[in-house]
């Protein structure tokens, strides 16, 4: 089991490897955006998680990203870098944006599913 020293960390990703995410590549795009975090060199600012379900099933594969709190939808292996852009740079990778945190509360962007209310 390792200890991770997150001195210089500026991003998490959790990855769902759930059910339905895994249905749509799940282990690939996990994969992916890890083998680019290590080919941009950027091991000790970006650390990956994978994670079961996150409940937007809808928008598989999906990806999260922190302290942004933003939510990807419909991520692919191909995605991974414009993915990792935009988690470094805000730029880019908006048709895959399902949620971003906008004081303190999660804003829908119109090209996600509504959802079932909790």
């Amino acid at each position: 089991m390792s200890t991770w020293d997150f001195s210089e960390l500026q991003h998490h990703l959790l990855i769902c490897n759930g059910g339905s995410c895994m249905k749509r590549q799940g282990e690939e795009v996990t994969q992916a955006i890890r083998a680019e975090i290590s080919r941009l060199g950027l091991d000790r600012q970006i650390h990956t998680s994978r994670t079961r379900c996150n409940g937007r099933c809808q928008d598989a594969c999906v990806v999260i990203a922190y302290p942004q709190g933003t939510w990807f939808r419909d991520v692919s292996p191909e995605h991974a870098l414009a993915l990792l852009e935009r988690v470094r740079t805000g730029e880019g990778f908006g048709e895959h944006v399902s949620h971003v945190l906008v004081d303190g509360k999660f804003v829908r962007n119109e090209v996600a599913p509504l959802g079932k209310k909790k």
